[in-house]
């Protein structure tokens, strides 16, 4: 979610209708006369291997379609994993268009989050078996029906967590964690302020800010609506920045004190008016830039206020500290067993509907997270 975005301006909706067709999902998956001249290596379909359904990235900016794709074999350290849901990110979306800072080849299945279940096991592996419920965070591949995955790129869904919920906690509730409480250091009884608190990770940051850490959260949305969610997710108070000045509205809810703790994913004037939000040794997090502008910090504001401009990364951490990546994703399984996080799933689609989903999110209409039935 570091990426720019831009301007977000696929045009997955109208474009979607109208381009996408699901009789084609059963046809050659890489027949000629429908991909026409794009390179498809690495995906040459071979009569000796099962197919699986997927949805592909063959040209940037233009809509996904689904095709069946060959089923590759494992690799001694591997896993396949039938996949049941698939959560849809904003990563996903810039993916598509080219412009997330992970650039992928032509043709390409996004998907960075899954739930599902072990169909088989590599001869190395250990700690998990065929019929295991798991989760598991890709880099790319896991918007379709199977998923081959390195053993420690999943974790075991414990009793109790639906597929549905478990879709949903690797990336947005792994960022809320981090960023919380790896990253802000957050304190009980701090007050919080979460910028598209009804998105999926801004919805997560509410619910793990208010119902694990105890903070007080100040919700900030762009709509009455949205900002209800949030205030049923556990914020204290809200602010509609659509009808509001953000930075004004905090001074009064907080008697002029401002916050302690900043998390943001949009950007652009909306992180600066955060950034002035903040009080004495403040600590604002930048997730993502989902506005499309990428921010300036002035450096006389950090110095005169004592305050702290941090980001995050979510996906760096699985290369550069694999330990605190997956200690977020075991913390978010464990918050959810116990009940203590309730992960909001705004809208389900069909895999066929993967263009609508992608709208959805696009167009600013979902709240918390959107994910795909797959299987």
């Amino acid at each position: 979610m570091a990426s720019a975005g831009g301007s977000v301006a696929l045009r997955w909706g109208l474009r979607a209708r109208s381009a996408f067709r699901v009789e084609s999902c059963r046809r050659n998956a890489f027949d000629q006369e429908l991909l026409g001249p794009t390179s498809l290596s690495g995906f040459s379909l071979q009569h000796h291997r099962r197919a699986y359904r997927a949805a592909l990235c063959i040209e940037l900016t233009k809509p996904l379609v689904v095709r069946d794709v060959p089923s590759s074999s494992l690799e001694p350290h591997e896993v396949r994993v039938c996949v049941r849901y698939c959560g849809v990110n904003f990563a996903d979306i810039l993916a598509c268009q080219g412009l997330y800072q992970e650039k992928h080849s032509l043709p390409f299945i996004p998907g960075m989050e899954f739930s599902g279940d072990v169909m088989e096991t590599g001869v190395d592996v250990s700690g998990i078996k065929e019929g295991d419920r798991v989760i598991g965070v890709a880099n790319t591949k896991a918007l379709a029906e199977e998923y081959v995955a390195d053993q420690k790129l999943l974790w075991t869904i414990p009793q109790g967590v639906s597929y549905e919920e478990a879709a949903t906690l690797p990336v947005s509730y792994g960022t809320a964690i981090l960023a919380l409480e790896r990253r802000a250091c957050t304190k009980a009884g701090e007050t919080v302020l979460v910028t598209a608190a009804a998105g999926a990770t801004g919805l997560a940051t509410v619910d793990v800010a208010s119902n694990v850490l105890k903070a007080k959260v100040i919700a900030a949305a762009g709509s009455d609506k949205k900002c209800n969610l949030a205030l049923q997710k556990g914020a204290v108070q809200s602010i509609n920045y659509n009808s509001a000045g953000l930075r004004e509205e905090v001074k009064k809810l907080t008697a002029n004190k401002g916050v302690d703790v900043a998390i943001d994913t949009i950007g652009g004037d909306i992180f600066k008016e955060a950034l002035h939000s903040l009080s004495w040794e403040g600590r604002i997090v930048v997730i993502g830039f989902a506005g499309g502008i990428i921010p300036s910090i002035p450096a006389n504001l950090l110095l005169l206020k004592n305050i702290s401009a941090l980001g995050l990364y979510w996906g760096r951490y699985r290369s550069q500290d694999f330990p605190v990546f997956s200690s977020a994703l075991s913390s978010a399984l464990q918050y959810c067993q116990e009940g203590r996080i309730q992960p909001y799933v705004g809208a389900v689609f069909k895999l066929e509907e993967v263009n609508e989903a992608f709208a959805q999110v696009t167009q600013r209409k979902s709240t918390g997270k959107v994910i795909i039935s797959v299987s």
